[in-house]
């Protein structure tokens, strides 16, 4: 069996959690697939690490997962491996080369995208028994505005909306983040322009995309810049290697540091609910009330 007796469990991590410090959990996410989201998540935990943070990235896209190839890895297990209870969390991380450490998904598996409560509830005993010192949890979600990516983006502390300058990805990206306010009561999002040919483009999609949700939502929306889309970029990705690693004085490079400097600042909770397990915990409570909703 995967998990603990409940109450069990409960206490387990509450005991875990007062000799371990708070890690800063942030999805990352987009309305629409081809924005980039992916190759931004990559970057960002690869500046992270690069400024001296315990960066683990989660591949949460259960159904077309590829952090794995973009970062040119080849894992032995996954996640599913975790939920089936035949590995630990710690035997499916892999490290790139970079000391970036992810937790693979399981590509085109179908189950992965509906995973039942109870196998949800696994991952908070598999969350509780890492031993590395984590700074910061990345959370790679799919795109759109599944039940997963819902259920993610609730429980993380930040999240990070990609978005670029075509019409389907800035309505796309309205429609997610109007689920995640009016639904799932989420209400501080930070806004990424990538692809972007000037900084004033992507000033210019952070108004637009601004325009619309201070019309309808009540929320708090930051801009956090723009990734500009450079020669090295479309190299470092034939390469399977972050722009980051690879061209590190290319402008694009530049500009996931300069986010990842931005995002060092934003605040931890400094609380039982900035620990790894209750970011699982939330994640389960969430999903859980996905599947009443839908009785």
């Amino acid at each position: 069996m995967l998990m603990p007796h409940r109450t069990n469990m409960q206490s387990q991590l509450l005991k875990k959690s007062n000799s371990s410090k708070p890690v800063q959990v942030i999805a990352v996410t987009s309305g629409k697939g081809g924005v980039g989201k992916t190759n931004v998540s990559a970057n960002l935990a690869t500046a992270m690490v690069a400024n001296g943070k315990n960066v683990l990235l989660l591949d949460a896209d259960m159904g077309l997962a590829n952090i794995d190839v973009m970062l040119g890895l080849r894992p032995t297990y996954n996640l599913s491996h975790v939920i089936s209870g035949e590995q630990s969390l710690t035997d499916v991380i892999v490290e790139a080369q970079c000391g970036l450490k992810i937790i693979p998904a399981a590509s085109g598996i179908k189950q992965m995208t509906d995973l039942s409560p109870v196998q949800h509830a696994g991952l908070i005993h598999a969350f509780s028994e890492l031993e590395d010192d984590i700074d910061v949890l990345l959370v790679d979600t799919a795109a759109g505005i599944s039940d997963s990516v819902i259920s993610f983006c609730q429980a993380a502390q930040e999240v990070l909306v990609v978005v670029c300058d075509e019409p389907a990805s800035l309505i796309d990206a309205f429609a997610l983040i109007k689920v995640l306010n009016r639904d799932n009561g989420v209400q501080r999002f930070h806004i990424l322009a990538n692809k972007t040919n000037s900084s004033q483009e992507g000033r210019d999609i952070y108004s637009k995309l601004l325009n619309v949700a201070d019309r309808y939502l009540d929320i708090t929306a930051d801009y956090l810049g723009a990734i500009p889309y450079d020669d090295y970029l479309k190299k470092s990705v034939k390469q399977q290697r972050p722009v980051v690693d690879a061209y590190p004085r290319s402008r694009s490079a530049i500009a996931f540091k300069n986010l990842a400097q931005k995002a060092d600042k934003w605040p931890r909770l400094d609380s039982p609910g900035g620990h790894l397990e209750f970011f699982v915990e939330r994640l389960i409570r969430s999903n859980h009330s996905e599947s009443e909703f839908h009785k």
